[in-house]
């Protein structure tokens, strides 16, 4: 489908799910992406999938739209997403102040600047990546098991930084630099 077309099906959901479930139209817009048309005729949906959840909406012919509460045996869209969709434009600041402050702390952080080289190595395109490595993200999980059985302080102190002692959310942002850092190889390239 091309982008125009697209564009407008974004448009339409955007001002369907403020409607129909007073989600605000930014969150819509940055996390929403539109992902194909299932069925056929009167039955043809374009859906649409959430960047973080994986949760969906279907845009039908009429404009209505539908959240998708299930999608095979996992469930979705449960009171916590409705209600993060439902938030307020200083919410949603302060939700991105608030991200920014943890990926500065990450980038800064003894932890990352020590495994910086050898976390980059294991992305496509870094001068020193080679294939058939583990993923950064499995480098990174394997990387906090060890420091975690090592009582390592630098996890420790990155931990309280992040606010969690969730392996895969101290990952997430420990590797969270990194996915800037690449944004600019490709941004190069």
């Amino acid at each position: 489908m091309n982008p125009k077309k697209i564009a407008a099906l974004m448009d339409t959901l955007i001002l369907t799910c403020s409607r129909q479930f007073r989600f605000n139209p930014r969150r819509v817009a940055s996390d929403m992406r539109y992902k194909g048309t299932q069925g056929e005729g009167k039955n043809l949906v374009h859906f649409f999938k959430d960047i973080h959840t994986h949760s969906q909406i279907d845009l039908d012919s009429r404009s209505m739209a539908m959240l998708r509460e299930q999608h095979g045996d996992t469930p979705h869209w449960d009171d916590a997403e409705k209600k993060r969709y439902c938030q307020t434009d200083a919410e949603i600041d302060a939700e991105i102040a608030a991200k920014q402050i943890k990926l500065d702390a990450a980038k800064t952080s003894s932890l990352y600047q020590d495994h910086r080289e050898h976390l980059l190595s294991h992305y496509k395109g870094s001068p020193n990546y080679q294939e058939g490595r583990p993923s950064a993200r499995e480098l990174a999980r394997e990387l906090i098991t060890q420091l975690r059985a090592a009582q390592d302080t630098r996890l420790a102190e990155f931990a309280t930084q992040m606010q969690t002692d969730d392996p895969d959310q101290l990952s997430y942002w420990l590797l969270a630099p990194c996915h800037i850092e690449r944004s600019a190889w490709t941004e190069k390239s």
